[in-house]
């Protein structure tokens, strides 16, 4: 099966995907969305690529590679936390800056959610998402997911407490 949309496609991590990974991983602006702390060495990088050669149920999580239909990368999207008992996970996604208002995220999200739905047989993808992060919380309400749960002041940032959005989708 080829995961595939309209404006993108869906692939494997591929070591030539590092430098576009060092840059969006150590991108200082998306660290409070994806809760990183600290820089990604091109080691570590690596070593994340090399281990997307196990399947998902080895690993309990998946990143692909969102590229255009001419095959330039311009993002990822993650799942992770899988659980095959209950058929579920958390997903995450990430566009580069200049590919950012253009349908590549919506795109992305609509294929992984045919591949998860009709090959891994899943139940449900889950998200958690910043209450100021507009831009995501559009995203994943245009994609049909729902609110289904707050929490209160979870997400420390430079401005205070904010709450952290729980959404899902039922497949």
């Amino acid at each position: 099966m080829n995961i595939e949309g309209n404006l993108c496609r869906l692939r494997a991590l591929e070591p030539e995907d590092l430098d576009a990974m060092y840059g969006w991983e150590n991108d200082t602006d998306s660290w409070r969305v994806s809760g990183t702390v600290a820089p990604f060495s091109r080691h570590v990088l690596s070593r994340l690529i090399d281990e997307q050669q196990f399947d998902i149920y080895a690993t309990r999580q998946m990143r692909l590679v969102i590229e255009t239909l001419d095959g330039s990368a311009v993002g990822a999207v993650d799942m992770f936390e899988f659980d095959p008992q209950n058929l579920r996970a958390g997903v995450g996604i990430i566009v580069a800056p200049p590919y950012r208002n253009q349908g590549y995220a919506q795109d992305a999200l609509q294929a992984l959610e045919r591949y998860v739905r009709d090959v891994l047989r899943m139940h449900q993808l889950w998200c958690s998402v910043g209450a100021d992060n507009e831009a995501s919380l559009a995203l994943f309400r245009k994609a049909g997911y729902a609110e289904c749960g707050r929490r209160k002041e979870w997400l420390l940032t430079s401005t205070g407490a904010i709450d952290e959005v729980l959404m899902q989708k039922i497949l």
